[in-house]
């Protein structure tokens, strides 16, 4: 168990410490437990951090807390991710209010970078059902990670589906990660823990309580390049995710219904306002950049890559080769590279201007 847990846990316990002001203070200082030594001049460097905060951070003595959560999380086999893990997920990390801590079940994998959030009612009728199978089956027979909410319905029928296919798939929890909810999902935890991860920002023992599910939500987009609804009324909390998922600068999808059926209600209400509409999974590959071409991977591509590369000069080629595992943030790539970051962009605007490679939001980049 890391040491540096402890003082995670307990940040994430000061009050009015939350997602933004931890990312700052990580910018700040190399481990969490240098934040509670800190004097309040360093604190007062922090973008955002008054003196509220730092009283907070300075009597902050709820540590026998601490230490039974710690245990909790041993006894059970649960790993935290941190902001300054290396496992957090990348797309997530890049949000404006990220959760400063996730309890995870499972494991994080480079590749679940490409993934695709499918959400919807919790009482599906027979046409969701079926469109919810086969959009998440084709998706995960591609390789792309399907990421949702382990609840009723829609969210349990696309994780299944997804395992069916041999796929991955995330499930992010309103609940502490010890509590099963909805309880019938028993096996299919075990089953998405084993193939993928669980995750919840909430400690053990937190139950599922409704104000705990639009920050849900909000991961939920942020783990995803676009978030699919699929059958939702006017007041469905899918649409909390969608709205999420535009202020992440994600794309937004959504199913079309019958028109005056109450689960058509919410998803067409998102395409008059400028969701995408999806009758097949083309409709999703060709609307994010990362997603396209991935069924049509064949020899032929390798031998362009081949190509490309022997073009290249000796920094774009560095730079192109990191690209062709995964879609980097500009940070990331100048970490792998060691390249200045002046010299840097204008390999990037040379490989995009050639179009080798893809900018998408948040400043990653891709080999196209």
């Amino acid at each position: 168990m890391s040491e540096d847990w402890k003082y995670c846990i307990a940040l994430s316990m000061v009050s009015g410490i939350g997602g933004v002001f931890t990312k700052n203070l990580f910018n700040k200082f190399q481990n969490t437990e240098d934040i509670f030594k800190a004097p309040k001049k360093e604190l007062l460097k922090v973008e955002g951090i008054g003196d509220k905060h730092i009283e907070s951070i300075k009597n902050f003595d709820n540590w026998d807390k601490v230490d039974q959560e710690l245990e909790k999380i041993e006894k059970r086999g649960i790993k935290l991710l941190t902001l300054n893990d290396p496992e957090f997920p990348r797309l997530l990390l890049q949000t404006y209010n990220p959760p400063p801590l996730l309890y995870m079940k499972g494991e994080i994998l480079p590749e679940d970078n490409i993934s695709i959030a499918i959400v919807g009612s919790r009482i599906p009728d027979r046409y969701g059902r079926s469109i919810t199978e086969t959009l998440s089956g084709e998706l995960a027979s591609m390789g792309i990670t399907i990421v949702s909410g382990m609840a009723r319905g829609i969210d349990s029928i696309a994780q299944s589906e997804a395992l069916k296919r041999g796929g991955r798939t995330i499930g992010v929890l309103g609940c502490g990660l010890d509590i099963v909810y909805p309880p019938e999902n028993v096996k299919l935890n075990k089953k998405v823990s084993q193939n993928g991860a669980i995750l919840s920002e909430f400690p053990l023992g937190t139950p599922p309580l409704a104000q705990n599910f639009p920050r849900r939500n909000r991961i939920i987009s942020g783990l995803s390049l676009g978030v699919v609804v699929v059958q939702a009324s006017e007041r469905s909390g899918s649409l909390i995710s969608a709205s999420f998922a535009l202020d992440q600068n994600r794309e937004v999808f959504a199913v079309p219904g019958n028109v005056g059926e109450k689960l058509s209600r919410g998803t067409n209400w998102l395409i008059k306002r400028g969701a995408k509409l999806v009758e097949t999974v083309d409709d999703i590959l060709s609307e994010v950049e990362a997603l396209r071409n991935l069924n049509r991977e064949d020899s032929s591509d390798e031998d362009r890559i081949d190509k490309i590369i022997a073009s290249l000069s000796e920094n774009q080629r560095e730079v192109f080769s990191v690209l062709k595992r995964e879609p980097l943030h500009i940070d990331e790539i100048i970490r792998l590279t060691g390249i200045e970051p002046s010299n840097l962009l204008s390999i990037l605007l040379a490989l995009e201007l050639n179009d080798y490679i893809a900018q998408l939001p948040g400043k990653h980049f891709l080999v196209k």
